[in-house]
């Protein structure tokens, strides 16, 4: 499979044109010095209150009820998951975390049109579409008290931010992010048996202890599915560039952060809700997009086949 990478080139010069002066020049007021403009200040990444200042009564209890569901999803909103990972697994630190798409940078832009679904999202219909892709599982009503407590979560989180500016640190990093090479499926296999086998397992089925994640799986039948957006190569190379491996971000290369999203998103995973019985006309409608591998072969396997994961 062949990856079409965009390259940019930029150009600037300088030109200078002078005058004659003229023989007989009248008097005139020197013309003023410029004063200096102080440099933009870099922006600064939004921070989110402390958990200790979760206010005490109803509301407090509500916000830390959407905490307990953000943390450990499958114990809090059981009803709705069908895997066994939590929110916290993509975005990191409780959903606190800049570079990990974190709460705070998420509830203020939303109403936002979205191009997956075709039409303007809530921020709740938001949170629902991740319980069915991320979470592979069914949306939660927007009246329950699950999609309530995450919304209010959500909404402390963003104490004091801006509403409809994206903030620095929201999202995943991926502005220019390009890598050097097309990605490699081969040098991505090298990548993830140096550095992310020893948490997500030789074989990416993640670390369980009594029946629970502590280090999710990245493909197989409990992980996110493939119309999670994480399955896009783009928004897996960004967030692990940028978070892994695990407390150690941006210690891989650029191309070591493609490459091992490459090989991470060459497995089978469950397949996409939206599929229709045909793997082709599911990538026509929900993945033509180079970063997608949904419908394309890697190692001999049609990827999102009905024949099963392996």
């Amino acid at each position: 499979m062949k990856y079409v990478l965009a390259a940019f080139a930029f150009a600037c010069g300088l030109t200078a044109c002078t005058q004659k002066p003229a023989p007989a020049p009248a008097p005139a007021t020197a013309a003023p010095v410029p004063k200096a403009v102080a440099a933009a200040p870099a922006p600064t990444t939004f921070s989110p209150p402390a958990e200790s200042a979760i206010p005490a009564g109803p509301l407090g209890d509500v916000i830390r009820q959407g905490r307990d569901i953000f943390t450990d999803t499958p114990t809090h909103a059981k009803a709705y998951v069908g895997n066994g990972l939590s929110c916290s697994n993509c975005h990191l630190d409780a959903g606190r975390q800049a570079n990990s798409a974190p709460l705070w940078g998420a509830y203020g832009v939303y109403p936002q049109y979205r191009k997956k679904n075709g039409k303007v999202n809530t921020f709740g219909e938001r949170l629902q579409g991740c319980f069915r892709f991320s979470m592979n599982g069914k949306a939660p009503p927007l009246d329950s008290a699950e999609m309530v407590a995450l919304e209010t979560y959500a909404w402390w989180m963003a104490t004091g931010a801006p509403v409809g500016k994206k903030l620095p640190g929201a999202g995943y990093p991926k502005a220019g992010f390009k890598p050097p090479q097309p990605p490699d499926y081969a040098r991505g296999e090298t990548v993830f048996r140096n550095n992310c086998a020893l948490c997500h397992g030789d074989d990416g089925l993640g670390r369980q202890v009594a029946g629970r994640n502590v280090f999710p799986p990245l493909w197989g039948p409990q992980s996110f599915n493939w119309g999670a957006g994480m399955h896009q190569l783009d928004n897996a190379a960004a967030f692990i560039k940028a978070n892994m491996p695990f407390s150690r971000g941006n210690t891989l290369s650029d191309q070591d952060a493609w490459d091992v999203a490459m090989y991470m998103d060459a497995h089978e995973r469950p397949q996409d809700p939206r599929f229709d019985g045909s793997v082709g006309e599911t990538r026509r409608k929900y993945h033509d997009t180079p970063m997608s591998l949904y419908g394309t072969e890697v190692q001999g396997h049609l990827l999102g086949s009905p024949t099963g994961m392996h």
